[in-house]
């Protein structure tokens, strides 16, 4: 059997990054399932506060060059890459100067929440589902990582489910705690919508919040995880809808054996 291929994409990933738990969790499991056999790619957004000397960054031409169109706008994407010094693992980071060329990550100095905090996540989404195709990398399971990342299993079972690249891959969603109180204004219908995508594909999105992201990721993913035993109780109300073949909520077992297990099984 050939190895399994994981891409493995969240909004942060230590050493380069760590504002939560996730950044822990992306670093250990991707790491753990390469000693195992598979072969992993992780991608994140190159947040302006990732020192691009210190780190070793350093921009993919060949894969850089297009533009992501996020509603009406398109903006240009630029891939960097990084090794993970202490283990044998790249990192790929999606960059782009409007959006994530700050010095903060989701909040400005002030402590505000950025307004255009959901066109990065769609231009995140969008931009890591292109640079895996200039890869020519074909993933058997794509792992998401919270909200940010919501928007790539829909986009999977839609406008890429006919790409050779893409047409056998299953989605994990991971969700954690990552709760923000902001609604976003404008029409995130229109900002997220691609090939093959109607409006009601979208609905989930129409509360324009941290809740509709979480919606629309459990919606689509062909398994949801729940990453800490206890969650908030809006988090509760969305995994409790799900069927119970598609939601695993934390157990005893190791979570390495666990997300293998889950793995294995869903590329069959």
């Amino acid at each position: 059997m050939s190895k399994l291929r994981i891409l493995y994409v969240a909004s942060e990933i230590n050493p380069f990054l760590k504002t939560s738990d996730v950044a822990d969790f992306v670093r250990k499991l991707p790491q753990a399932m390469q000693e195992r056999g598979m072969e992993i790619r992780i991608l994140v957004p190159r947040f302006g506060l990732i020192n691009e000397r210190k780190n070793r960054l350093h921009e993919v031409v060949r894969l850089s060059g297009i533009n992501i169109a996020v509603g009406d706008d398109e903006k240009p994407l630029i891939i960097k890459v990084a090794s993970i010094p202490t283990a044998k693992l790249q990192v790929y980071f999606i960059d782009n100067e409007d959006y994530f060329q700050r010095k903060y990550v989701f909040h400005d100095k002030e402590n505000r929440f950025y307004d255009d905090n959901d066109e990065r996540a769609i231009f995140f989404c969008k931009g890591v589902l292109e640079t895996v195709k200039k890869l020519g990398w074909a993933p058997d399971i794509v792992h998401c990582n919270d909200w940010m990342t919501a928007l790539i299993p829909l986009y999977l079972k839609t406008t890429y489910k006919n790409d050779p690249m893409f047409k056998d891959t299953k989605s994990v969603f991971t969700v954690y705690n990552n709760s923000f109180e902001h609604r976003f204004e404008g029409d995130i219908i229109e900002k997220a919508r691609m090939m093959d995508i109607d409006d009601e594909m979208l609905s989930e999105l129409k509360t324009a919040d941290f809740q509709g992201f979480i919606r629309i990721g459990s919606a689509y993913a062909d398994a949801v995880v729940r990453a800490e035993e206890e969650s908030s109780e809006s988090l509760n109300a969305i995994l409790n809808d799900l069927p119970e073949h598609k939601f695993d909520s934390v157990e005893d077992e190791d979570v390495t054996d666990r997300y293998y297990n889950l793995y294995t099984q869903l590329a069959g």
